[in-house]
């Protein structure tokens, strides 16, 4: 019989009690956030503001942020061929990218807006692109160019008066169906090829005259992105020169038109979103305006997606830092609360600051395009180098905000169910669609060379402003300077880039935002003393008033 002694019991384990560890940040307003819901008022809006409340009470909503996650993790599915083997080209999606799509089609994110009249309907779908952008980023990707596609496309009238009413509703109806019979459109766009990039003056893709009228189109695609789209605006080289053209997916009698998905895009981020490399070979395709002047044509289209850049650029800016505040709030430290430790305060309210000048710019532009296509000519010449200036900045901006407020979280803010990771591969990618840094300096170069009233219009913008800010002044004057013509414009064209939104977004605020906030602003991005790293505000910063600008 043993004699060894029984073993003693011991108390229950407790190395698994969660303590310290902040809730999650769901069942809240995305939109009740100080700097957006004024800023919507200011720019004409402001009939919207109980919509957008409800959109954001369902963006801030578990079952949103469910979807945002489901749609990222089951990435898009492409089957060139069904199981007889016919080709078929089809991409599939998971169901909660689908519940996406329909949330902000029904919240007329998509071609809405060009059929309201209402003054500041261009804004409120703004605001409410900024809402959603919180949420997820990569199924606005179809949502954007669906937008962006109605004023080039008018250049056609006879083509708009077929899809520009399917292109307008708030109807999300999924499927490669015949596009006039459908509830709904989404619309993208073709035009970066492999050996040109950016210079798409270099595209390959032929299109040659039908007898019946259309045309038909014979090349490859490097990026085009929502195969599963109704309708593209596609750059291919006629006889005429570089020209756009309309592509369905489905002809009028049913059958598929030849768009043959290579592959879909391995992405770094943007991965509820499929892009892919479609192939043309004997396309029917239909010219929209001029033989020879697709680029006049598609600028259109690209302007209002460099729009779209700017918003989802501040939208992200902001998403990372309600994420870092909520952690803050809830977060101890060496005995006290993150929010409550002043260097962390100086962190925080620094990305208030850079948050309230992006989103303040944002929603400028998206007040001057409304303007804009109601005729004000004074606020489309501003829009012209201002949206330049504002895609080069705000997007530029984006990842080492976000990359800071990631930072906030540490250890948790690395992990994947933090949200946090997936918001920083979304970050640069608005730097690089529509135009890379580079060429949006560049085409700031070319506004102020050939549009002298576009100068003229961001002239009064920041002038209207004059006299309040000392800083702003002495900013403003030297910028002068540098937007003379010079040998050298090209080579310094990132520095007057970035001058000219550091002083844009120091004009908005000493009009608009509280003392502190404008005070900060020119204390810290326009005057000597400025840090290179967020958290670098000088004594001076009113850190209470800025933390009082937060969205959470």
């Amino acid at each position: 019989m043993s004699t060894a002694a029984a073993p003693q019991s011991r108390p229950a384990a407790t190395t698994h009690e969660v303590v310290n560890q902040p809730p999650p940040l769901a069942g809240h307003d995305v939109a009740d956030d100080p700097v957006l819901l004024e800023g919507v008022a200011r720019e004409g809006a402001a009939w919207h503001l109980e919509e957008l409340h409800r959109l954001g009470r369902t963006v801030g909503g578990e079952e949103a942020q469910r979807w945002a996650d489901q749609a990222n993790r089951y990435e898009p599915e492409l089957r060139t061929h069904d199981r007889y083997g016919h080709r078929i080209d089809e991409v599939d999606f998971h169901p909660a990218y689908h519940q996406l799509m329909d949330l902000s089609v029904g919240a007329g994110l998509a071609g809405a807006a060009w059929a309201d009249g209402r003054p500041g309907a261009h804004v409120a779908r703004a605001a409410g692109f900024m809402v959603v952008s919180t949420l997820e980023a990569g199924h606005l990707c179809p949502v954007s160019m669906t937008y962006a596609v109605v004023p080039a496309l008018r250049r056609s009238p006879e083509l708009a008066a077929v899809y520009e009413p399917l292109l307008t509703s708030r109807t999300y109806d999924p499927g490669l169906r015949v596009p006039a019979g459908k509830r709904g459109l989404l619309a993208g766009m073709g035009m970066t090829e492999k050996q040109g990039g950016s210079d798409v003056r270099a595209n390959t893709t032929t299109a040659e005259r039908a007898a019946d009228g259309s045309w038909r189109l014979r090349g490859h695609k490097w990026f085009t992105s929502a195969p599963m789209n109704d309708l593209f605006l596609v750059l291919a080289q006629a006889p005429g020169g570089l020209s756009c053209f309309l592509v369905p997916r489905v002809l009028p009698d049913g059958s598929r038109n030849t768009f043959r998905v290579q592959r879909l895009k391995e992405k770094l981020g943007n991965r509820s979103n499929a892009s892919s490399e479609p192939e043309f070979d004997d396309t029917v395709a239909w010219l929209v305006g001029d033989e020879g002047r697709g680029v006049r044509t598609i600028i259109d289209m690209v302007t209002m997606t460099r729009l779209d850049c700017v918003l989802g650029s501040a939208s992200g800016i902001r998403a990372g830092l309600a994420q870092a505040v909520h952690h803050a709030r809830y977060r101890s430290v060496f005995g006290a609360k993150l929010i409550d430790q002043p260097l962390m305060r100086n962190v925080l309210a620094d990305l208030a600051l850079e948050s309230e000048a992006a989103t303040t710019l944002a929603l400028r532009l998206a007040g001057a395009a409304d303007r804009a296509v109601r005729g004000d000519a004074g606020e489309r010449a501003f829009l012209r180098l201002a949206t330049a200036v504002g895609k080069y900045w705000v997007c530029k901006r984006q990842p080492v905000a976000v990359a800071e407020a990631l930072e906030c979280l540490g250890g948790n803010g690395y992990d994947e169910a933090s949200g946090m990771p997936r918001l920083y591969r979304e970050a640069p990618l608005n730097g690089i669609w529509e135009g890379s840094g580079n060429v949006n300096a560049l085409d700031l170069l070319r506004a102020l060379a050939r549009e002298p009233e576009a100068l003229e219009a961001f002239a009064a913008e920041v002038g209207a402003a004059a006299g309040a800010d000392r800083r702003l002044d002495a900013a403003w004057a030297e910028l002068r300077g540098e937007l003379r013509p010079a040998e050298d414009a090209e080579l310094r064209a990132r520095r007057i880039a970035e001058r000219a939104a550091l002083v844009l977004q120091g004009a908005l605020l000493v009009r608009y935002a509280p003392g502190a906030v404008a005070d900060a602003f020119c204390a810290s991005r326009l005057a000597g003393d400025r840090g290179l790293a967020f958290g670098t505000l000088p004594p001076s910063a009113d850190l209470a008033g800025l933390l009082t600008r937060l969205p959470v």
